[in-house]
């Protein structure tokens, strides 16, 4: 399964950018500006997050990062670095909204998958 995260919008205190699934659009993406993650292509896995305290995906062998994952959030100030997924308004500069829902949209997704596919994300 390939997932694409295309960066829409780059600004010193977050990063927009549209979520797809093999090639398709899913939601919208927001992380801080001071440290997106490099862009590059990385195995996805869905792992407990001892942190979260739930299934989470997880980005693998990104520079200069460890624990980067998927998560529920509304504002760059809601990650120290991982990738927040939600739906974005255009007058609401640098938020998502529904959050949670899209979250579980996305697990229920990735859970879709035939069993044993490799997951990949592509950060562009």
């Amino acid at each position: 399964m390939e997932l694409t995260l295309q960066r829409t919008k780059k600004c010193e205190d977050f990063t927009k950018g549209t979520l797809s699934i093999e090639g398709i659009p899913f939601c919208d993406t927001l992380e801080p500006g001071r440290t997106a993650i490099p862009e590059g292509r990385y195995p996805l896995f869905v792992t407990r997050s001892p942190k979260f305290g739930q299934w989470l995906p997880i980005l693998l062998h990104v520079p200069d990062f460890e624990g980067i994952r998927i998560h529920a959030g509304n504002t760059a100030e809601d990650t120290e670095g991982c990738i927040l997924v939600g739906h974005a308004l255009a007058k609401y500069r640098g938020r998502l909204f529904d959050s949670r829902l899209w979250l579980q949209r996305l697990l229920k997704r990735l859970a879709e998958r035939p069993e044993g596919e490799m997951m990949w994300i592509t950060v562009k």
